[in-house]
């Protein structure tokens, strides 16, 4: 195996006095899929938010794509431009076109010029399939459309890691298939991601390792066929009856 692209070694957090990640040991190989599942509360968000360092940790050590999180502003700038995140809530700019959105980033961030900053969105927007809507307006686009877009704007700073926090909560159940499509997309184009998701289906699908979670642990990890068939514990049987019952 190659070394790891994430490594999180007794990552331990808290929100006050609430203990959200609780000895958390992980390592991610490049280009692995891993859904992260578990009831709410159980911590799935809090982990991927770290790997970001859009939340810090207390305890422990987090390495991602070579660098260690911590209070350190230049390993945190490292990270960032390596990772990309797509949220529950598309958090697009209403007031600028999907393509003025796309380039804000490469532009302001990495600092490219505006024209090549549009020919990079418009692949990106192709790469997910809406090209089309380049010169709409968020509020003009379905929800489906305004999360593919959000998901070509992550892809716009080419990251070697893709972050998912519930993509397809915030959708109807119409639109879901087209997002999770483009996430299959990716991960077949052999992206390193890692989706928090209640999408149980696509976890069987697209996943190399399901993890569950349950009151800040990792309690279960596992291939999705061994995890879905036969889960090791009775915290995971207890999850799958209450979430495939449905």
């Amino acid at each position: 195996m190659s070394n790891p692209i994430i490594r999180f070694d007794k990552v331990n957090k808290w929100f006050g006095s609430f203990h959200v990640l609780r000895d958390i040991d992980l390592s991610v190989q490049p280009g692995e899929r891993i859904v992260i599942c578990g009831p709410s509360g159980s911590g799935k968000s809090t982990l991927i938010r770290c790997i970001n360092a859009l939340e810090d940790y207390q305890e422990g050590t987090l390495t991602v794509a070579g660098s260690v999180l911590g209070d350190k502003l230049k390993a945190i700038e490292a990270v960032r431009r390596q990772v990309g995140m797509v949220f529950q809530q598309f958090n697009l700019f209403p007031h600028l076109t999907v393509l003025e959105n796309l380039t804000l980033a490469p532009v302001w961030v990495a600092g490219l010029p505006k024209k090549e900053a549009e020919q990079i969105a418009m692949a990106q927007l192709e790469r997910v399939r809406i090209a089309e809507q380049a010169h709409k307006y968020p509020l003009q686009l379905s929800g489906g459309q305004q999360q593919r877009v959000a998901i070509a704007r992550s892809l716009c700073l080419t990251p070697k890691i893709m972050l998912f926090d519930e993509p397809t909560s915030a959708l109807d159940p119409e639109m879901i298939k087209e997002v999770l499509d483009v996430i299959v997309s990716l991960a077949d184009q052999g992206m390193t991601m890692l989706c928090v998701t209640h999408e149980m289906g696509f976890a069987r699908a697209v996943a190399d390792r399901v993890i569950f979670m349950d009151e800040g642990q990792v309690v279960e990890e596992n291939t999705p066929d061994a995890f879905f068939d036969a889960p090791k514990t009775d915290r995971g049987r207890d999850f799958l009856s209450k979430i495939l019952g449905h």
